[in-house]
């Protein structure tokens, strides 16, 4: 999040009702809900995600171990667990 100037992006009618409520602090305006993006949606991580769980999914019903993925993919048993029998 980047600090924007108000006097720069506002017109001067609505910076002087903002200064009735907020004067020389930091205002946050939060995005329209239907803008609003979900974690890792921008950046493609959540699709790495994804991918990497499936890929576990595939592996464990191919036969290999919990303990074997944990150690493979630096994850608990337990977070291996979630995400096996997530569905």
């Amino acid at each position: 999040m980047k600090y924007v100037n108000a006097n720069v992006v506002l017109p001067d009618s609505l910076v002087v009702e903002l200064q009735k409520y907020v004067q020389g602090e930091y205002l946050y305006i939060p995005i329209k809900k239907a803008q609003h993006k979900k974690w890792g949606e921008i950046s493609g991580y959540r699709q790495a995600i994804a991918s990497r769980n499936q890929e576990i999914t595939a592996k464990y019903l191919d036969g290999i171990t919990i303990e074997k993925l944990s150690d493979t993919y630096y994850l608990s048993d337990c977070t291996i667990k979630k995400i096996i029998y997530a569905k």
